[in-house]
């Protein structure tokens, strides 16, 4: 019996995160010598930090859209934060980047209107291999 009542107890604990659209997805990896760390997807946006300035993160955001061919680029820059949105291969393609302290900045992209893990990644490793370079 008292079995029977942990194991509901624990599937009670759980269920609503099973069931939950609104859930994280965390993707483990790291991009090497970039200082990226652990990747979030949440809400269609794959988030990363860098361990690189702000300034340093903007540009090689700006090398990767170039490197990509990105089309109809804007690009919306404040003091510690910024967008640039773009289209690459015919996709709506919206880089956030924010300052979160001096050699940390977080990047979040959005692909397509709900989100592409994948293509998401793949902007991300060509951000990583563009802080490498440096």
């Amino acid at each position: 019996m008292k079995r029977n009542f942990f194991l509901l107890f624990i599937l009670s604990l759980f269920t609503p995160f099973f069931f939950s659209s609104c859930v994280p997805l965390i993707v483990g990896g790291a991009a090497a010598g970039a200082g990226a760390g652990t990747y979030y997807y949440i809400n269609g946006e794959l988030k990363t930090n860098y361990n690189k300035s702000f300034e340093q993160v903007w540009k090689a955001c700006e090398k990767t859209i170039a490197g990509m061919r990105g089309t109809e680029v804007v690009p919306e820059k404040e003091i510690a934060q910024g967008t640039i949105s773009t289209t690459i291969n015919n996709e709506k393609v919206k880089f956030d980047i924010t300052y979160k302290s001096k050699n940390v900045t977080t990047v979040a992209i959005r692909v397509g209107i709900i989100g592409n893990k994948l293509s998401s990644q793949l902007l991300h490793d060509r951000i990583a291999d563009n802080l490498a370079k440096e």
